[in-house]
């Protein structure tokens, strides 16, 4: 009797780690451009849930769908992986803002940011972070590798003879942003992250909830396993701790409707941040391009927040 509770055991343990394998896999590896992408939490079905909860999310390669409406050059860039950037340059430009896509995205994602940041003056660097658009792979590390590509493209702009370099990230894009000036020691003039996440056991247990999952065992387990394929600790990135290294002046903006982000996350990388910094929140948005519901207040707070950091140089 004993021996069949053990071996059941045995079993159960192997089958979650299994699973977890699994899912850490597809949540860090895109599939072809062609793969049919799993449906958002609430358009799935009880079964798809199920499936989806056991056998992870298919998601396809993310791919540029559309160009800089304005002259602008490709340029190829070797760091961890060979990276992809869209340099738009504007006469007389005030500085150069550096824009980070999310998890899923890809750099023309981004163009609607780019042109706001172009309207007010700058010029912008839209970068595909490995896996994404025409930069190499199709790995993700939730920006863990993805701050060395940061690192990578700012050394490129001070190369360049720019010295005043404006970081902007969304999501995955605020974090790798926020791991880099860690890491690295970068000094950008000032930084505007949207919605970056806590810790990564945080983020990954607030995906298990959206689909009305159980977080224990498997979001530990999808964390460990996540990290291990990819070659790093994952329980350790953590962007909160990250912002004790941040002297540089932030924007923090946050969707007060973001399911994938809590509010008391934002609150903690707010404290920890330690230079100038202003947070930001907008009341219906959720983990979301605010553009879309707060293009005016998005432009007008940037805005200031650029201003302002112009003025005080």
């Amino acid at each position: 009797m004993k021996r069949c509770f053990r071996l059941s055991l045995v079993f159960i343990c192997l089958a979650l780690n299994g699973i977890a394998i699994f899912h850490a896999y597809h949540f860090t590896h895109f599939g072809p451009s062609n793969t049919q992408r799993t449906k958002a939490p609430e358009q799935l079905n009880d079964i798809a849930k199920i499936k989806t909860l056991l056998f992870g999310v298919n998601t396809p390669r993310p791919r540029n769908t559309k160009f800089p409406k304005q002259a602008f050059e490709t340029i190829k860039l070797k760091s961890n992986k060979t990276i992809e950037i869209w340099h738009v340059k504007n006469d007389s430009a005030k500085g150069t803002v550096l824009i980070c896509h999310g998890f899923n995205g890809e750099k023309s994602s981004m163009l609607d940011k780019s042109d706001v940041f172009l309207e007010l003056g700058f010029n912008t660097v839209l970068i595909d972070f490995m896996g994404s658009g025409g930069s190499e792979g199709n790995q993700t590390t939730i920006g863990f590798r993805e701050a060395e590509q940061v690192k990578t493209v700012y050394d490129y702009l001070q190369q360049q003879g720019e010295c005043n370099i404006y970081l902007m990230g969304t999501s995955m894009g605020a974090v790798a942003i926020m791991k880099a000036i860690h890491d690295f020691k970068l000094e950008p003039k000032g930084i505007i992250l949207e919605c970056p996440f806590g810790n990564m056991y945080t983020t990954v247990c607030a995906r298990f909830k959206n689909m009305r999952g159980p977080t224990f065992p498997m979001a530990g387990l999808l964390v460990f396993w996540g990290g291990t394929i990819n070659g790093f600790w994952a329980f350790g990135h953590n962007p909160s701790e990250y912002a004790k290294s941040i002297n540089c002046p932030a924007l923090l903006l946050y969707g007060e409707k973001d399911v994938n982000v809590s509010r008391a996350e934002t609150d903690e990388i707010y404290q920890n941040l330690s230079g100038t910094k202003k947070l930001i929140t907008y009341p219906l948005a959720g983990h979301e391009n605010y553009l879309i519901k707060y293009k005016t207040e998005w432009m007008k707070d940037v805005s200031g927040f650029l201003g302002a950091n112009l003025q005080n140089r």
